[in-house]
């Protein structure tokens, strides 16, 4: 099954092409903002990351960050997801397509914490992270928890890639209650066993299509990649288009319609439910109308209009 169908994301993306208004964080490499696929999208840049625009399009970092943006915000035709082409996307460029010192550079805390931060003070609505998190300290695990915490008081929903490493067990980073980790299913809707997994994942998380997914690749052309990577921008852009239509939904209600939480008791998080979670906000934004509606008054009895002269 092709991945917007696989989470019902189908219906909601004719709803809406999204709200240039909701601003979505990208946390990952640059992109290849030239690429015909991209031609329109909102795209700009967050203060203290690396320049946003590719320098060398064949790198790894560009051919990441393009391929995520792709399925993010690509125009629609282009053969990627391109859930929310009309949302505005604030890139924060965690890692250069430049080699550093001989290597390709990978996420530490400290760039995580700086995007985060970055993100929201940019006034996004989500921040999608498609980057695993690597050379953990205690002291920067702790400023990563700490940016977490002013997400979610800012009511900024954080969905990230729960990784690759066929582990079991939780980082800072999918590990912290705001955050939504998304694991990935193949396309016959069945878990894929390199998703890392754990109770934290499975209690607050979902999954997302993981299962060679087609958006933008270096060349100006397409490319498939599979893996928690590609999985969980389709969560982020679920979010979006759901803001794009409730606009003034708190994060809360978005979060709960999502991951349609409940006291879950496996290590596996279930599909995302698009149409679902719709259908969810609908109910409760009837409700919320109701309530704010002004009472009809009194109609006056029938001396109310004699006076006394």
């Amino acid at each position: 099954m092709e991945p917007l169908p696989l989470v019902r994301l189908t219906e909601l993306a004719h709803r809406t092409a999204g709200n240039p208004d909701i601003a979505i964080g990208m946390i990952d490499g640059p992109v290849m903002a030239e690429h015909p696929g991209l031609q329109g999208a909102r795209i700009k840049e967050t203060p203290g990351g690396h320049t946003v625009n590719c320098v060398h399009p064949g790198h790894p970092a560009c051919v990441h960050g393009t391929f995520i943006a792709g399925i993010l915000v690509a125009r629609r035709g282009t053969g990627a997801p391109a859930i929310c082409p009309n949302c505005t996307l604030c890139v924060h460029a965690v890692f250069a397509d430049r080699p550093v010192n001989g290597r390709t550079p990978t996420a530490t805390p400290e760039h995580l914490t700086a995007g985060i931060l970055a993100c929201t003070a940019a006034g996004v609505r989500v921040i999608n992270v498609s980057a695993a998190l690597y050379e953990p300290r205690p002291d920067h695990e702790r400023r990563l928890i700490d940016a977490l915490d002013y997400a979610a008081r800012r009511g900024v929903l954080v969905v990230v890639a729960a990784g690759n490493d066929r582990a079991i067990g939780s980082t800072a980073l999918t590990g912290h209650p705001w955050v939504i980790p998304v694991t990935a299913y193949d396309r016959a809707g069945r878990p894929m066993g390199q998703s890392n997994l754990g109770h934290s994942i499975g209690h607050r998380g979902l999954g997302g299509p993981g299962d060679r997914v087609i958006s933008l690749g270096p060349d100006g052309g397409l490319l498939a990649q599979s893996g928690t990577s590609a999985a969980a921008p389709f969560v982020t852009g679920a979010i979006a288009l759901l803001w794009s239509l409730f606009p003034d939904a708190p994060a809360t209600e978005v979060r709960l319609a999502v991951t349609a939480s409940s006291r879950r008791r496996t290590l596996v998080p279930p599909l995302l439910d698009a149409a679902a979670a719709f259908q969810m906000m609908s109910r409760r934004r009837r409700h919320v109308r109701r309530e704010r509606a002004p009472r009809p008054q009194a109609l006056p009895g029938p001396h109310a209009w004699i006076r006394p002269r």
